[in-house]
């Protein structure tokens, strides 16, 4: 028999899908943040946003990576004149993090140049009555 038996290679291949299914989610690191409910819309999908995260322990993040308050501002002016102001910000900030602190952070943002930016909450799961 010449023939190419193909059979090994589709299950092999098959293995290998289900394991990179698998593990592709594991890869993706970032601060488990908890975030505020509301019952805002999502926003469409258009390009991928910069992700600017304030962690309930105060620390202040740019796309996963740890910043002091220096080098974030010195971060968020490189990332305004490599790709311009018009690219979407999301902000994710703990539900624990005082009103004050997201103000700053807002202003750090916007100060920096950006002009399109958004806050990141969870759906609310039941709607909240008003006394």
């Amino acid at each position: 028999m010449s023939e190419i038996n193909v059979t090994p290679l589709v299950d092999v291949m098959l293995v290998l899908l289900i394991i990179f299914m698998v593990a592709a989610p594991l890869l993706v690191t970032g601060t488990a943040v908890d975030l505020p409910q509301t019952q805002a819309k999502a926003l469409p999908a258009e390009e991928e946003p910069l992700s600017v995260t304030l962690a309930r322990n105060g620390a202040r993040q740019i796309d996963g990576e740890t910043l002091a308050n220096a080098e974030f501002a010195a971060r968020l002016a490189a990332i305004r004149e490599a790709r311009g102001n018009e690219v979407r910000v999301v902000i994710r900030a703990d539900a624990a993090i005082p009103y004050g602190d997201v103000a700053a952070l807002l202003a750090d943002v916007t100060g920096a140049g950006f002009t399109r930016v958004a806050l990141v909450n969870r759906p609310r799961t039941e709607p909240k009555s008003r006394p």
